[in-house]
């Protein structure tokens, strides 16, 4: 895996797939506070799109979104060389399927509603397992 080379400004980056825009919002507003940069996604679909692209530090991913669902994304994402690595949190309101989303890739799981303060904890564990990302950011004597 190679190391990201950043710059003491450079903030790191979250992507926040979710149909709601609520959670949108308010997740991408707290982790913006945090020192992030936000970007969302309103579905499965340009979720895929934009982790290919920007390829983010850490996805938030809900499970049930129209026409691509958060499953195919998880799958998709997990299938992929470019975006494997990349932490992904589930946060949905199915209290069901906690074993099968880590069967299917997710690194942490957290039930709706979550409130920003908890996904900013699991956030901030799972960037302090990753070094090679952090090292050298404006986040990293935040952690």
């Amino acid at each position: 895996m190679s190391v990201k080379r950043r710059s003491r400004s450079d903030a790191l980056t979250v992507l926040i797939v979710d149909d709601d825009v609520d959670a949108r919002r308010i997740y991408g507003e707290y982790l913006r506070v945090k020192g992030m940069t936000a970007f969302s996604a309103t579905d499965g679909r340009s979720g895929i799109e934009k982790a290919n692209d920007l390829k983010p530090d850490v996805i938030v991913l809900d499970l049930a979104m129209p026409r691509v669902d958060g499953w195919t994304v998880l799958k998709h994402l997990r299938e992929s060389s470019w975006t494997s690595p990349i932490p992904i949190i589930v946060v949905t309101a199915n209290h069901a399927v906690r074993d099968e989303a880590f069967q299917a890739g997710c690194d942490a799981y957290l039930l709706k509603p979550c409130p920003p303060e908890t996904l900013w904890l699991q956030v901030r564990a799972l960037l302090r397992m990753r070094p090679d990302v952090v090292a050298g950011s404006s986040f990293d004597t935040r952690l």
